[in-house]
């Protein structure tokens, strides 16, 4: 996942945590700029095209830097389409619905129609309501067993993978089915909520555009904010408002500093907030923000990642497990070999 690639879950700005296992989703992403350095194991370029067993073609793409990954909802949100379900077999509240994704207005004669799996386990979303499968069978919305026309009831869906009947190995599984537009919301409200939690505590990823360096490690530093986040977030960013800039990896783990981000970041105002003029890059906001400190760290260099906190937002402690510390450790002090056992 490149450091500024955005993930979208429910129709919302979402991180990798929060995409349960399993979950089949829509990726945008490119082969890797040079084989030779890449961080990531090199496939043969037409390795998406071969064939792996039983699974088919397809599953093991060569392009493996991503720009953007996002669930079955958020991808039809995108593109303005929606699944229309035709035909619902049920049996002891689990069976299987053919449907096919299509755009929202209007139909698609070329859309191929898909045979899904549901069970007792499927979420329904009306409404404000959570609904399972036994609710609509009680009241009369669906059948207890038998077929029935659905009609091309336009609806989206969540897309997961699970063992299949009748020897299909890569069918795909309801996991959770939004009846209406409240619903939709509601779930991207919801995922909103969670995100902005997470970034208000992890701090705002950034790119380093261009430091300025004066004396005693005084520095002007120049960089722009990662995109695909909430709108709110990026208003706590304000000219003459104070903020905390600390390194980070490229995986956006935290460097620098012992106890959590804080420790060693740098602390300045913002001298300025720019935003850029028309269309810009898928991963980047376009906000660019320029901050003064009078104590510049190592890990603040142009073309790096950063972290930036607005002094507005909580300061809190991460877990050990997401920073690296210093550089001075070893990855073994965090996840230890068999060596630690005594041998009898």
């Amino acid at each position: 996942m490149l450091p500024y690639g955005i993930v979208r879950y429910h129709g919302a700005q979402a991180d990798l945590r929060d995409i349960p296992l399993g979950t089949v989703m829509h990726v945008r992403a490119f082969l890797p700029p040079d084989p030779k350095i890449s961080a990531v194991p090199v496939l043969p370029v037409d390795n998406r095209e071969k064939t792996a067993g039983y699974s088919g073609a397809g599953i093991e793409p060569a392009e493996n830097h991503v720009l953007l990954l996002e669930d079955e909802p958020s991808h039809c949100l995108r593109e303005g389409r929606v699944w229309k379900l035709k035909e619902l077999e049920i049996k002891n509240n689990e069976g299987m619905i053919i449907a096919s994704c299509e755009p929202k207005a209007g139909e698609d004669s070329k859309a191929s129609e898909e045979k899904l799996t549901f069970d007792a386990a499927t979420r329904i979303w009306r409404g404000r309501e959570s609904l399972m499968v036994s609710d609509l069978i009680t009241e009369g919305v669906w059948p207890a067993s038998g077929k029935k026309s659905l009609g091309g009831q336009a609806v989206l869906l969540g897309i997961t993978w699970k063992p299949t009947p009748d020897g299909i190995f890569t069918r795909f599984h309801i996991s959770d089915i939004w009846l209406d537009e409240t619903a939709t919301q509601r779930a991207a409200q919801i995922q909103t909520e969670v995100h902005k939690a997470f970034i208000r505590s992890r701090w705002m990823p950034a790119w380093v555009d261009a430091v300025e360096y004066g004396k005693f490690g005084r520095a002007t530093v120049t960089a722009t904010l990662f995109g695909g986040m909430d709108a709110s977030l990026y208003a706590d960013f304000q000219k003459d408002s104070q903020v905390l800039m600390n390194g980070a990896e490229n995986t956006l783990k935290h460097a620098g500093g012992n106890y959590g981000p804080a420790h060693m970041a740098s602390k300045g105002a913002i001298l300025d907030v720019t935003k850029a003029a028309g269309d810009v890059p898928l991963g980047s906001s376009g906000i660019q923000i320029q901050f003064e400190t009078d104590l510049v760290i190592e890990g603040i260099r142009a073309a790096r990642v950063v972290r930036v906190r607005p002094a507005s937002w909580p300061q809190v402690q991460v877990p050990r497990e997401e920073y690296l510390g210093d550089g001075n450790f070893s990855h073994e002090d965090r996840f230890p070999t068999p060596a630690i056992f005594p041998k009898y």
